[in-house]
């Protein structure tokens, strides 16, 4: 369990704050590729009431410092100077890289579960955090509520030197990635890879491997990848999620997700295969 009382800022020489935002996450944008989290100088310029921060863990910060991490919660009518902004997650993956960027996954989803578990959700009375683990407890009838995690498989389909990719109907960004899910409640996540790729593109598939995982804070989805092979079935997108589907060579391969994806690395990890690498 991740300790939640037991470290406070004022426990801490150096610290790293993340400002959660409702919009995104408050940073400082001294340029297009510089960003950085903001200072205790910018803490105390806004106001910020740090009693109730959740310590994340320790960073090394761009200056080669080792710091515990803090998340808080700020308000929307917070009004911020450059070069603080709020940012939208996503596009902070490359400013802030792989260790910095997971941080702000992280926090956004504790600062998320803390404001929306204030009272109990079986008697309506006010939460008080616990001190030895990351947990909200009734004191009236005693329920405990614990950071939300919704498991998800992500697979790749393959059918001799092909691979199955997709072109989700939501998305605004055009590329074509392998399918996922949510895991329902009483299924096994076997079960949950042969389900939905039945429902979104209608074959039948299995043999599924274990590929490896990513936490995924949008907003709170733990991705578990696997490969997969077709057994049978002729593609029919579902029309809802999916909006086309396809069989693609290496060497024919169409727009795809960026690394910062699981997504993104399962088609890799296919590639170098098939490539021989």
């Amino acid at each position: 369990m991740t300790s939640v009382r037991r470290l406070t800022p004022a426990d801490a020489s150096q610290r790293t704050w993340l400002l959660v935002h409702p919009k995104g996450l408050v940073v400082r944008r001294e340029s297009d590729d510089a960003v950085f989290f903001p200072t205790d100088d910018d803490i105390a310029q806004l106001g910020v009431d740090t009693q109730a921060a959740h310590h994340l863990g320790s960073l090394r910060d761009e200056h080669g410092r080792d710091t515990e991490s803090f998340a808080v919660s700020l308000d929307e009518e917070t009004q911020l100077r450059p070069p603080l902004v709020v940012a939208n997650l996503r596009e902070l993956y490359i400013p802030l890289g792989d260790e910095r960027f997971w941080l702000a996954g992280r926090a956004t989803q504790v600062v998320d579960w803390a404001k929306t578990h204030r009272f109990c959700g079986r008697c309506a009375t006010p939460t008080v955090a616990m001190e030895n683990e990351r947990c909200l407890r009734c004191p009236a009838c005693g329920l405990l509520s614990y950071p939300r995690i919704s498991p998800a498989i992500i697979v790749l389909v393959r059918r001799g030197d092909r691979v199955l990719l997709a072109r989700n109907a939501r998305s605004t960004f055009g590329f074509y990635s392998v399918l996922a899910g949510f895991s329902e409640v009483g299924e096994s996540l076997e079960e949950t890879i042969v389900r939905e790729v039945r429902e979104e593109v209608g074959v039948d598939v299995a043999n599924a491997r274990y590929f490896g995982s990513q936490p995924w804070p949008f907003p709170h989805s733990l991705m578990i990848g696997f490969f997969a092979d077709w057994v049978s079935g002729e593609i029919q997108v579902d029309g809802a999620e999916i909006a086309h589907a396809d069989w693609f060579r290496a060497d024919a391969l169409p727009p795809i997700p960026p690394r910062l994806s699981i997504a993104r690395s399962l088609i890799d990890a296919w590639l170098a295969e098939v490539r021989g690498r």
